[in-house]
């Protein structure tokens, strides 16, 4: 499908149409102007929890407070940071991103410190308040909190800065000898301007901040247990310190190498009290227990964590494996505490509690996300809060959109127990990543709801979202062969999965081309979908002539809403059509193109289809042929989902762009390209945001549609008109900015070209009032309407009782009726309000007055629009004199004229005629009002029965033709 813009149709010869001119005028932009996104913007990134870069702990404890300190973890998110709140682990707020990727975190009270590229900033509550920069112009690698100063190392690690914290001023700055690369910075307690600097040779040095002066240096031969690991050649990265940390014991640090060593050294003395060794790689983290128990925690590059008993030497009590998916960056007790949180490059960060001091520990709680980029993302349910995402980590996970604490992995079974037993990574005993989901929650709270289809494995799982786990039945393809030794087939792995949409069924098929129905509460299967022989057009093109059933790979199937089809697209481009109930295959399309895979919008009937030359066909399940074709794609397109209308499809594919077409128009009318490829895409079902994964990226990404807050105006795009827009960030600071945010929504665009309607289309046509029906019909039955709904009888006020009732005399008691006067005087009648209102004017009269009498009368039928048919009936009622029946029948033949608002002049004509119609008849001076109103109601008449024949007509050529 070509695209043409404005331009191209002006170079064009002959004049250009009227709408493409006014578009032509409107599409110039200025020279140097930013292009902005038109249809989504950047609105927030869910699922990033922390990176390789340590978290930073911090407690806080208020006078009086009985419940404990209060624990903030600072953890890195690429750009951003966010602060957790420890109790809950809840998201406190996110701060905005950094100009660089953040390479070291510190906090000092109420402020935060980042480094990011040559610059390092303090933040306070969100917002920068200090920026200081690296004079030699290289990137700072790692910053620390020293008093009143800011210690910070350059990439290189030949230089360590010292700035003021107060006003950002550099005090001074350290140059190590050649040999030194600096790589961290630990104050040890109680030594005044002094500190300790870790080098990646495996030695040490301690520095007078105030007097930069070396006063010792720690050699690698003491500090390392193996002195042949010092020279220089293929282990001269085990030597390296990768960890430095302070012990509760005053003068004694703990270090960790990248060849796993552990060295537990008295930095006053000059001499190693105990060394372990800890296998699974280098040394990330140590941390030592300070509630009175001598123990110390070590983190691996591995996942591991073990815990030594310095009491004892340094003996292993406890190694955690796999605790994390990935490498460990940080391990930190909280003071006074059993608890000890960790945090790993799988995006996680852990606290773990110790119930005793020699049990193991437990893992408290959690917060998680994806630990791989997530290739498939769906949204759940039909109120846009929940996004199910199936990553390369082998996970699902249900994602939350609107809170993040919300957010769970749906749990596989007991692996962790399993792993620790066969002392294996726990990554291994997962299920492969997967390939294809389909959900309903329609029954969801009965059984299974969500079936996935996993890599190679020839049987489809199912999920249960309300159980947060794994389901009941694995439903495999390999029963349909089980005794049918001589037809045996080959079964395949699953490629498509569909869940009915009432919930009931599941179907699955191969690439072997078997396609079956099961039962998704009891796991049976019912139905088995033949495909049947390949088209003769189909085996030619792709099987050379030889095709087999077996050999017809099933890329996608969809079920429509009322269970009465079943579509399955193959791999050799055909999309079968079989009826659900009797397994009929009814008919067969064929594509110019392989099949990629399927997507059914069930409300409008409208299946996509994604084929491998690059073009995304729209096929109505209704009369099963093309609809539209969707082109302009510069690669392969990846995924396609559509709006909750099915007006608007969204693609994305390997030139990372993601376009949006307009469906009913077929044209291209938003296109943006990505800094990263997007994998999958999926449109919220409240038609407020796109969701998008990418492959460089662990979380997921939200873009606000526009239109739902703005108006925007719906052109063709061309290639010059894409541009690329940064992924959005972990948005989350302070309430007032989140709501000036929204002001972003409404980007200002270089031409806004927005359509209004005129009063009236063209001079020929006929135009209505566009109110309802009903205000007309009420107004001509009027007075049938008030006569149904007349009381029989005027309402009585109920007679009071007097407080003693009067009773007569007797054996029964009786009481004694008071009988009123029926003869009561008549009230005498005033005319005060007769001689007032009879020099009054109602506005209605006012309004028939002041119009010109050759005008349209446009004000005095808007006011006569606004009143109701009781208003309307009364004011046509008060209309007593010659001179206001006139005005008003020459502003009915007015208004004919003019073509506008004919249902409703013809709704006054008739109530009109019908109240003063004997007043006309014995006035021979309206007669000639009369003849005009008559001689014009027949030719206004005999134009519409012309315009409705002439409609009717084009309608009826139009429908029989398509």
């Amino acid at each position: 499908m070509a695209f043409s813009t404005a331009n191209d149709l002006a170079d064009a010869s002959g004049p250009p149409p009227r709408k493409r001119f006014r578009q032509d005028i409107s599409t110039v932009s200025a020279p140097g102007t930013r292009k902005e996104p038109r249809l989504f913007v950047p609105f927030r990134a869910l699922g990033l929890i922390t990176n390789h870069v340590p978290f930073v702990l911090q407690t806080r404890s208020h006078k009086g407070a009985t419940d404990g300190p209060r624990i903030h973890l600072l953890t890195c998110l690429g750009k951003a940071w966010a602060l957790w709140e420890g109790g809950k682990m809840g998201l406190m707020f996110v701060g905005p991103d950094a100009p660089e990727h953040i390479s070291s975190m510190a906090m000092d009270g109420d402020a935060v410190w980042i480094a990011a590229g040559v610059h390092a900033i303090r933040y306070i509550r969100g917002k920068e308040v200090l920026r200081v920069t690296n004079p030699l112009g290289t990137s700072l690698s790692f910053i620390t909190i020293f008093g009143s100063q800011l210690l910070a190392l350059n990439e290189g690690g030949d230089r360590m800065f010292v700035w003021s914290t107060t006003d950002g001023e550099l005090e001074s700055t350290i140059a190590f000898d050649p040999g030194f690369t600096a790589v961290s910075i630990l104050h040890p307690a109680t030594y005044l301007n002094k500190v300790v600097v870790a080098s990646s040779q495996g030695g040490m040095q301690l520095w007078n901040t105030r007097t930069q002066i070396c006063i010792h240096q720690f050699t690698p031969a003491r500090l390392l247990s193996s002195p042949n690991l010092l020279a220089f050649g293929p282990n001269e990265q085990e030597c390296a310190i990768t960890s430095l940390v302070q012990s509760p014991a005053i003068d004694v640090v703990g270090i960790g190498f990248a060849s796993g060593e552990i060295s537990v050294y008295d930095i006053r003395a000059d001499e190693r009290m105990m060394q372990m060794f800890m296998e699974g790689g280098d040394i990330r983290a140590l941390g030592f227990r300070t509630d009175g128990h001598p123990i110390l925690a070590s983190a691996s590059s591995a996942g591991h964590i073990a815990l030594w008993d310095l009491n004892a030497g340094g003996r292993l009590l406890h190694m955690i494996r796999g605790a994390h998916g990935g490498a460990v960056t940080a391990v930190e007790w909280v003071p006074g505490q059993p608890v000890l949180i960790t945090s790993g490059e799988d995006n996680s960060v852990k606290q773990w509690l110790f119930d005793s001091p020699t049990a193991p520990p437990r893992l408290l709680k959690f917060r998680s996300g994806h630990h791989a980029p997530p290739h498939l993302i769906r949204y759940y349910g039909d109120d846009g809060k929940q996004l199910l995402t199936a990553s390369r980590d082998r996970s699902l996970r249900c994602t939350s959109v609107v809170r993040d604490s919300r957010s769970f992995e749906l749990s596989q079974g007991s692996l962790l127990k399993k792993a620790t037993a066969l002392s294996i990574p726990l990554a291994s005993l997962k299920f492969p990543p997967i390939a294809s989901i389909s959900y309903s929650p329609a029954r969801a709270k009965d059984w299974d709801d969500i079936m996935t289809a996993h890599g190679d494995e020839p049987f489809a799982r199912t999920w249960t979202m309300q159980g947060k786990r794994l389901g009941k039945h694995n439903l495999g393809l390999a029963d349909s062969h089980k005794n049918k030794s001589k037809d045996r087939g080959t079964v395949g792995p699953i490629k498509a999965v569909c869940v009915t949409a009432c919930g009931n069924f599941g179907i699955a098929s191969s690439s072997a081309g078997q396609i079956n129905l099961y039962n998704m509460q009891s796991g049976i299967k019912r139905k088995t979908y033949t495909l049947g022989p390949c088209p003769p057009e189909v085996a030619a093109r792709f099987y050379s002539g030889t095709a087999k059933r077996s050999e017809r790979s099933v890329t996608g199937l969809a079920t429509d809403s009322l269970n009465t089809v079943v579509m399955a697209s193959t791999l050799d481009g055909t999309v079968n059509f079989f009826d659900f109930q009797t397994t009929k295959l009814e008919h067969t399309m064929v594509l110019p193109s392989t099949a990629v895979s399927i997507l059914l919008h069930r409300d409008s009937g409208l299946l996509a289809i994604v084929c491998d030359d690059m073009v995304v066909r729209i096929v109505d399940i209704e009369t099963r042929r093309i609809v539209r074709e969707l082109t302009g794609f510069h690669g392969r397109v990846l995924d396609i989902t559509f709006s909750p209308d099915s007006r608007w499809l969204i693609t994305t594919s390997l030139d990372s762009i993601i376009r949006t077409f307009d469906v009913p128009t077929g044209r291209l009318i938003d296109a943006f390209r990505t800094s990263s490829l997007a994998t999958s895409v999926s449109f919220s079902p409240t038609n407020d945001f796109l969701a998008t994964a990418h492959i460089d990226s662990v979380g997921v990404f939200l873009w606000a549609n526009r239109a739902q807050y703005a108006e925007v105006s719906f052109q063709s795009v061309s290639n010059e008109d894409i541009s690329e827009v940064s992924l959005p960030s972990m948005q989350g600071l302070i309430e007032d900015e989140a709501i000036d945010a929204l002001a972003a929504l409404t980007v200002s665009e270089a031409t806004t070209d927005v359509y209004s309607t005129p009063p009236q289309l063209d001079g020929e046509l006929i135009t209505l009032t566009l109110l309802p029906r009903s205000r007309w019909q009420t107004l001509l039955n009027l007075e049938v309407i008030q006569q149904r709904n007349k009381p029989k009888e005027p309402p009585k006020a109920p007679e009071k009782a007097p407080f003693f009732l009067p009773t007569l005399p007797g054996v029964e008691t009786r009481f004694a009726l008071e009988v009123k006067d029926s003869a009561q005087k008549p009230k005498t009648d005033t005319r005060r309000l007769e001689r007032a209102l009879r020099g009054t004017e109602s506005v209605f009269c006012q309004k028939l007055a002041a119009e010109g009498s050759d005008g349209d009368y446009e004000g005095f039928f808007n006011y006569a629009k606004m009143l109701s048919p009781a208003a309307l009936d009364l004011e046509l009622r008060s209309l007593v004199t010659l001179e206001h029946l006139s005005l008003f029948i020459n502003a009915l033949n007015q208004r004919l004229t003019s073509h506008r608002d004919f249902e409703a002049v013809q709704a006054f004509q008739n109530v009109f005629l019908r109240m003063h119609g004997d007043v006309l008849v014995a006035n021979s001076e309206m007669r000639h009002e009369l003849e005009n109103l008559i001689e014009v109601q027949r030719k206004e008449s005999r134009r519409v029965l012309e315009l409705i024949a002439s409609s009717l007509g084009t309608l009826g050529f139009v429908r029989d033709t398509l």
